[in-house]
């Protein structure tokens, strides 16, 4: 009856050694899957901004005004631009 036992336990513990890599490494692969679904969803939406950005500078005027005098510095003919700087800044 023990030898029963021990040869049983003996298998089962063989087993559970060639299986467990396996299983490692599927844990492994599951853990890289999840990463590669967040990042999907997060580039989806960075797409999905970028479209609409991409929408509003080819319909809005107005936007690509903002966006050029806010990003690119221009300026309307006969403007001119006061730069403010902090009181407490250096010189």
């Amino acid at each position: 009856m023990i030898k029963n036992a021990i040869g049983l336990f003996t298998i089962c513990f063989l087993v559970l050694l060639y299986f467990l890599p396996s299983f490692t490494q599927m844990q492994d692969l599951k853990e890289k899957n999840r990463k590669y679904l967040e990042e999907i969803k997060h580039l989806k939406q960075k797409n999905n901004e970028l479209l609409v950005e991409k929408y509003r500078l080819d319909n809005d005027p107005a936007y690509v005004e903002k966006v050029a005098r806010e990003k690119m510095g221009l300026i309307k003919e006969g403007e001119m631009i006061y730069r403010m700087s902090p009181a407490n800044a250096t010189k």
